[in-house]
């Protein structure tokens, strides 16, 4: 009788509500944030309202912090690490002299590009901004301090201080120790690697505020300064957008079908994730476990890629280091009506190809445009004029400087025959929620079969 008292009960268990909240894509998400941004700037700035104002900062100022936090231990670790995995890669020193080269000549692409742009368009005529608009930088940079600055005085300051270019240094040669002993490191690269999942798996974290920080970074840009800022500098900033989009949506794919001989639009498709991250964080060392991760959706093997995009991350800037002090040197030239010449240009170009490791994957390019100007003997004056429209124009450089980060590996990978064609093809079923997904072995979405 039991039996049959059961029976009834366990058939009229309540039913579960089939009603679920839809979950809103990421990049939906980034979109709303840039547009509920732009709505509050404009209102904070219309209607003086300072408190909002400061409440924008605050956001957009959190999240920068968030990301700067793990940037020194993450740099570190993933440089340490991608050396020694290298050793798991035939060929490893041709690999690496392969992807230097393909950082030298794409960056000397895109500063070619920024020039033409900058000598066609005349950037700084007609502005109405003169040499007393300008002031020093706080920090400024130099060739002795490039050089000289690498080798840090201890092992403490560069992580305190955020100096990306010594901590590099210190990671190259704590990797290459590391592989001469080969397996008495063992155990520390042990450490190395649960260190590093650990810090990406927390950056994961920081990732999914992305729209929150992008409400109040936009908001905060436009709450301080307003259009008509904008308005001042619509020249420049149409420059610096058109050269990174020549180079983003022109060269790449053009590099992409004739050297590697694959669909570009596949890795528009694979990559969208990190550019698109790269255009809201402004930091190509806070997107880096993004950049690696759609690289490797791309076909890179993965030792190799996670050698490549770190290295890059810190070193390969085509929108900061390339295309956009090209351009704002020549909007400085004029501004201080300094004429330029032939050596000069040149020189631009030799600094963009040997200097771009200034740059440091962090928000910003201001070190790298003190160390053009110094060389080419400008007003240091001339980086307070561009300190204001920074922000807005380091949005499309981070995303140029990331998507040049997963277009090298392809291409050399392409070159050395170990790109997997079979996973580039597949790489158009990468979304970004897949990308941000948590933990590291997350799936690729697949689309919906027909």
């Amino acid at each position: 009788m039991s039996t049959s008292a059961e029976t009834p009960a366990s058939s009229q268990a309540p039913k579960t509500s089939k009603f679920h909240i839809p979950k809103v894509p990421f990049w939906a998400q980034i979109l709303a944030g840039l547009v509920l941004g732009v709505l509050l700037g404009w209102i904070a700035k219309s209607g003086d309202v300072g408190w909002l104002t400061a409440t924008l900062k605050q956001i957009g100022d959190l999240f920068i912090q968030l990301l700067k936090l793990a940037v020194a231990p993450l740099v570190f670790f993933a440089i340490l690490v991608s050396i020694t995995n290298l050793r798991q890669v035939n060929n490893a020193a041709r690999l690496a002299t392969r992807t230097l080269l393909w950082f030298m000549v794409t960056s000397l692409i895109a500063v070619a590009i920024g020039l033409a742009i900058g000598l066609i368009t005349n950037p700084g005529a007609g502005t109405g901004l003169t040499p007393k608009d300008g002031k020093l930088p706080q920090h400024a940079g130099s060739w002795i301090d490039f050089l000289t600055g690498i080798v840090p005085t201890d092992v403490v300051t560069p992580f305190t201080e955020l100096n990306v270019l010594q901590i590099v240094f210190m990671a190259a040669v704590a990797g290459i120790a590391a592989l001469q002993l080969g397996e008495k490191a063992e155990p520390v690269l042990k450490i190395s690697r649960s260190v590093l999942e650990l810090l990406q798996k927390a950056l994961w974290w920081v990732i999914r505020l992305a729209p929150i920080g992008t409400v109040g970074l936009i908001g905060k840009a436009i709450a301080t300064y307003g259009w008509n800022l904008i308005g001042k500098y619509a020249t420049f900033t149409v420059d610096i957008y058109v050269g990174c989009a020549i180079v983003l949506f022109g060269v790449y794919p053009l590099l992409l079908g004739t050297v590697a001989k694959v669909n570009p639009l596949q890795f528009f498709k694979g990559a969208w994730p990190a550019i698109q991250l790269a255009f809201v964080s402004r930091s190509s060392v806070g997107t880096m476990p993004v950049t690696q991760k759609v690289t490797e959706r791309l076909g890179v093997p993965k030792e190799y890629a996670s050698f490549a995009v770190p290295f890059g991350s810190t070193t390969k800037m085509d929108g900061c280091a390339s295309i956009y002090p090209a351009i704002a040197a020549i909007f400085i030239a004029q501004i201080f009506d300094v004429p330029l010449g032939i050596g000069d240009y040149l020189l631009i170009a030799f600094v963009s190809v040997i200097g771009s490791a200034a740059t440091a994957g962090l928000t910003g390019a201001t070190v790298m445009l003190t160390l053009t100007l110094s060389t080419l003997g400008l007003p240091l004056e001339g980086v307070g004029l561009l300190m204001a429209i920074d922000p807005i124009l380091d949005m499309m450089r981070t995303a140029t400087n990331v998507a040049g980060q997963v277009v090298i590996p392809i291409l050399v990978s392409a070159k050395e025959k170990i790109l997997d064609h079979e996973a580039y093809g597949r790489a158009a079923d990468i979304s970004l929620d897949t990308a941000v997904a948590d933990g590291v072995e997350e799936k690729v979405s697949v689309a919906a079969a027909a």
